[in-house]
């Protein structure tokens, strides 16, 4: 069972926490709790201390080195993680207060509504003996019927099905604003099916053969994973061979990381009847009736690929479908199952893939499926004794002096046409800003959960989801909503809503503190937000309009001008080197590239702006130094991070952000401002020659 990911991501600020995530997608409710417990203690906050400074380096040559050195040194990653740093510690926060709720949630036994939900689901996820002693029973009907399957009718029933039931299998269908006409939802089929990160894994030995060792790693999980499940040795390793020959020609048909950031691959408009004629073997107007759908059309986004998974309904042999989709649903519901299963997927998934050492606590592990399933409702319970208003109301003071030093940037561009500024003004107008939590909560009537039934509650709430999914197809975007839970630590851009989004567990330090200095806060919050809004204006979202639709509204000559731009940043970041001699990828990293570029130079304007109205220069010294060089000390505290070498090798390939020490220095190595705060010459690391700076916004 794999979990429905937002189908055009949004365009977030850091990549996600979790190594490795099953649960679907959260929401919220329309009640309220009965009973708040008393705040309890959190964890420190990572805030920006001058004692971090590392002062033997130089930081016009390692600025990355003197801001975040000593304490990367002193902060290895935690077994329970595969990465640490800012974000991370304020997770942890962020985890601890949800941890607080849950507790308090599941010991009211009078609790109703979003406290009942919460309640349920911490208390049932906690009650290990219980799960244990279950064992496959909670999906052993599942099991049963993909025993039963015959023919590719069989097959293509049992995934209508499953889709209906919220455990898609093979790709993924949600609903998402249809990018010709972004007021309305329609329907979006995506490519998926893999357990791998992504297709180079199937079809590469990768660097010393590591990409055959971890297929070599794969098949010896699924055999073990069925052997879990009742299947005898032998068997089990047939079948965990035919699952890797089965993702192999997925894999093949798949696109990468990097040509699915392209627009024009994310969608294609079909209707049903045309629909229908790609993949004889599977009827999407059954389909749809299955999940109870109304609609003439939907994107079928990746044609090849469902192409290919037509012939593979046609050729492939039952048995090995059979043991694909064993694997899918064990694999999927492992961590709501018995021990055995759980400790298996994590043997693989997060240890041999990404080298994390130990579990996350079960209360952690519960707290992610309960985000999964009914975050918004652990949000709602979460902002009312969390998120003081007063952090709301300066947060939108300073969204508006950052729109306003956005604004004067585009005014001012001199390679841009006034056509195409015209437009890149419109899109500017009409912004929205989302801070903190949404103006109204979902509501969760209808969806029955227990204390004591983890995996009943679980599948329970993904077939809850997926239907309140699909009631949004052929309706109006409902504007008021939210990707994100307001516990999450991150941020995001959504083109087609032209909407930039900021929960409320970010707005805390280093990234925004109501009572420090405005160096530290531009630098912070100040660069997320400005680099939100720049993602209206990178590599993707700029091919959206001022209404989220997915046109162009460029001239060639400036989209010529543009293209020529960002391709000197693809190789900035090209030449950079992670680790063992790989390189970041310019190309898939871009689009945060020009967002955190763009962002940085409009935080330090708008910081400018701030400075002067309060008669101020920027050289006045706080704790001993100026304040135009606190800004960009914050801006690298953000961007400290461990990785272990695992997580880092697969975040090459399919993170479209770039590892965060680069981060730290790759907007700023751009900056005149950053060279004249610290005093950096000509030829130093960190100031970029003439012919190689990028100046894009």
């Amino acid at each position: 069972m794999k979990s429905l990911k937002p189908l055009l991501l949004p365009f977030a600020i850091a990549a996600a926490l979790t190594a490795c995530q099953t649960h679907d997608q959260s929401a919220a409710s329309a009640n309220t709790a009965t009973s708040q417990p008393a705040t309890p203690a959190l964890p420190p906050l990572a805030t920006f201390n001058v004692s971090d400074l590392d002062t033997t380096k130089n930081a016009c040559a390692d600025f990355a080195g003197y801001v975040n050195g000593k304490w990367l040194a002193a902060n290895p990653v935690p077994a329970d993680r595969t990465t640490w740093g800012s974000f991370e510690m304020l997770d942890e926060r962020s985890q601890a207060a949800s941890r607080s709720i849950a507790e308090a949630a599941a010991a009211n036994p009078n609790a109703q509504g979003v406290e009942k939900l919460v309640g349920d689901f911490f208390a049932s996820g906690m009650d290990t003996a219980r799960i244990n002693a279950a064992g496959l029973a909670p999906i052993q009907p599942m099991l049963d019927r993909i025993a039963a399957l015959k023919t590719p009718a069989d097959i293509a029933q049992y995934l209508r099905d499953e889709f209906a039931a919220g455990r898609g299998e093979v790709f993924s269908f949600g609903a998402e604003s249809d990018f010709k006409d972004a007021t309305r939802k329609i329907g979006f089929a995506f490519q998926g099916g893999l357990s791998l990160p992504e297709k180079a894994y199937y079809l590469e030995d990768g660097p010393d053969g590591k990409y055959k060792a971890i297929r070599e790693a794969f098949v010896k999980h699924v055999s073990k994973q069925l052997q879990n499940a009742g299947v005898a040795a032998a068997d089990a390793d047939k079948q965990a061979a035919d699952v890797l020959a089965f993702e192999t020609r997925l894999a093949k048909a798949s696109l990468s990381p990097v040509e699915l950031r392209d627009p024009n691959n994310q969608y294609h408009y079909v209707s049903l009847a045309e629909a229908d004629k790609l993949t004889p073997h599977f009827s999407w107007t059954e389909f749809f009736k299955a999940n109870g759908v109304q609609a003439d059309g939907f994107s079928l986004s990746q044609p090849r690929f469902f192409a290919e998974f037509d012939r593979m309904l046609a050729d492939v042999p039952a048995s090995q479908w059979q043991a694909y989709l064993r694997l899918q649903l064990i694999d999927g519901m492992a961590p709501y199952l018995a021990d055995r299963f759980n400790d298996e997927r994590f043997d693989f998934y997060a240890r041999t893939l990404r080298g994390q050492k130990e579990q996350k606590p079960r209360w952690k592990r519960v707290l992610d499926t309960t985000e999964g399933s009914v975050g918004e409702a652990l949000g709602q319970l979460y902002v009312k004794q969390y998120f003081p208003p007063e952090s709301k109301a300066e947060m939108a003071k300073l969204v508006d002096n950052l729109r306003l030093a956005l604004k004067a940037r585009l005014e001012n561009l001199d390679w841009m046409s006034p056509d195409t500024k015209a437009k890149a003004m419109e899109k500017w107008a009409s912004f929205t800003p989302k801070i903190g939590y949404p103006d109204k909560w979902r509501s969760w009537d209808g969806l029955n959960t227990r204390r004591d039934d983890y995996a009943g509650n679980v599948l329970a709430a993904a077939r809850f989801n997926h239907a309140w999914e699909m009631s949004k197809i052929g309706k109006p975007v409902d504007r008021s909503e939210w990707g994100m839970t307001p516990q999450t630590v991150n941020a995001y851009y959504n083109p087609l809503m032209n909407e930039i989004v900021f929960p409320a567990a970010i707005l805390q330090p280093p990234f925004f503190d109501p009572k420090a200095d405005p160096a530290l806060n531009y630098g912070g919050i100040g660069a997320v937000i400005g680099h939100e809004m720049m993602h209206g204006y990178d590599d993707q979202g700029s091919q959206f309009d001022a209404k989220g639709n997915f046109n162009n509204w460029w001239t060639k000559a400036d989209r010529d001008g543009f293209n020529a731009r960002t391709a000197k940043l693809v190789k900035q970041f090209d030449d950079y080197v992670a680790i063992d001699g790989l390189h970041v990828k310019g190309a898939l990293t871009l689009g945060e590239n020009i967002a955190d570029l763009g962002g940085l130079n409009v935080a330090w304007d708008a910081y400018q702006n701030a400075l002067k109205a309060a008669s101020k220069r920027g050289d006045e010294k706080i704790d001993g130094y100026p304040s135009d060089q606190r800004f960009f000390f914050n801006w690298a505290t953000v961007w400290r991070r461990n990785f272990t070498p695992d997580e880092l090798k697969v975040r090459l390939n399919t993170d479209p952000h770039a590892p965060a020490n680069f981060r730290a220095i790759g907007a700023p190595s751009n900056m005149p401002a950053f060279a004249h705060a610290f005093g950096c010459k000509a030829g130093d690391p960190m100031v970029r020659a003439d012919d190689q700076r990028v100046v894009i916004w």
